[in-house]
């Protein structure tokens, strides 16, 4: 991370302009030159320029050109058939619990009725785990399918090999330096991924093309896959990925949908929220916080239930939930905050090149996504914040 100090001037750095190109694209795509300079600047190439402006659900790629995604679509087809017992492995956060959401209530659909599992976020972190995997296997599951995470899980992923537990990987994170030894690996950011022209999608992204792949497979309308785009879009944007190309086609398409939405969690949570527009800022700053103080919380069940329950009653009470979780987590960093200042008043700081903080008892599933600024750049770590000047 580079930090600069606040003493540092700022410099401007300005694009050439190519006013060619610029009146060539403008006369092209029908549009402004102001809009034309911004789209060169960005450096949208000009055969993605239709779908960055207008984004259909033609524009979506070919599924099967992702690795893997053919052996990965008949495993669980077989698992479809002989009604095996799956279990759907998550992350606690909006892009997690989305992508459980739609993989489940696909899979429901096509007559396969999956559990999930969801880490807490204080007692086991972030992934696969030893315990977790022993126990799935302890109860008789057949198949392990991740989402949003297992690219990293290599020797629990041996684990499930040394039991005769299969396991799928869907993930959207880095490749270490080895892939899992996993039935299969689904990530586009494989290292030996040159087939899929697009790699920034979100893990519910990634359960999107797998769900678009199986429905071409078992010959089902596109609709039945379309029709979670709302959740799609919602872990999207929540996970902060580049909203370009295959992105940007789930939000567009993503926000039409929400604004009559058929899942009623997601109805409710919108209607509570109190936003008059539904756009990437009613998720950012509505939807997105309160989902993700949930995980932060431990109470990352509550965030999945709300978007799987048909009970309008049930959401109503979630929602609610879902509120005062947020607020305790706005307390948290506020008390957190508060203390951190304190310390820092203890410290001669202007003798010190570096501060490290810490507290015993501050809230570890808050903390990492705390931030405090004072009079100089504060860098986040797991348990303390670092000074630096």
């Amino acid at each position: 991370m580079i930090l600069i100090g606040e003493c540092m001037k700022k410099k401007w750095e300005y694009y050439n302009e190519d006013k060619e190109k610029i009146k060539y694209i403008s006369n092209k795509f029908d549009i402004s030159e102001l809009l034309a300079k911004l789209l060169i600047n960005r450096e949208i190439p000009e055969d993605k320029i239709d779908t960055f402006l207008d984004p259909k659900r033609n524009d979506f790629y070919d599924p099967f050109l992702i690795l893997d995604m053919e052996k990965t679509v008949n495993r669980i087809i077989k698992a479809i058939e002989s009604k095996e017992k799956v279990i759907i492995y998550g992350d606690y956060d909006v892009d997690g619990i989305t992508s459980i959401t739609v993989l489940k209530k696909f899979l429901k659909e096509r007559g396969l009725d999956t559990e999930y599992y969801i880490p807490n976020r204080l007692e086991e972190g972030y992934g696969l785990n030893k315990e977790a995997i022993q126990d799935i296997a302890n109860n008789g599951y057949t198949l392990i399918i991740t989402v949003d995470c297992g690219i990293s899980g290599i020797s629990e992923i041996e684990i499930c090999n040394s039991i005769g537990l299969d396991i799928i990987v869907t993930d959207h994170h880095e490749q270490l330096d080895k892939l899992p030894n996993a039935y299969t690996v689904i990530d586009l950011k494989r290292k030996d991924n040159i087939t899929y022209p697009f790699k920034e999608l979100a893990g519910v992204g990634v359960v999107f093309k797998l769900i678009q792949a199986i429905s071409i497979k078992l010959g089902i309308d596109e609709k039945e896959n379309l029709k979670y785009l709302d959740l799609v879009c919602a872990g999207t944007i929540s996970d902060i990925v580049p909203l370009i190309d295959e992105n940007r086609v789930i939000a567009k398409l993503g926000l039409k949908l929400m604004k009559e939405t058929k899942n009623i969690g997601l109805r409710e949570l919108i209607m509570q929220i109190g936003y008059k527009e539904i756009n990437a800022t009613t998720i950012s700053f509505g939807i997105a916080p309160r989902i993700n103080a949930c995980g932060r919380m431990g109470y990352q069940d509550e965030a999945l239930r709300l978007f799987i329950t048909d009970d309008i009653n049930e959401a109503k009470e979630i929602t609610s939930k879902l509120n005062i979780y947020n607020l305790q987590r706005q307390e948290k960093e506020k008390e957190i905050f508060k203390e951190a200042l304190e310390k820092l008043e203890k410290e001669d700081i202007e003798k010190l090149n570096a501060i490290v903080l810490f507290g015993n008892d501050w809230h570890h599933g808050v903390i990492r996504n705390s931030s405090i600024k004072i009079n100089r750049k504060i860098l986040q770590t797991d348990n303390s914040y670092m000074c630096t000047r």
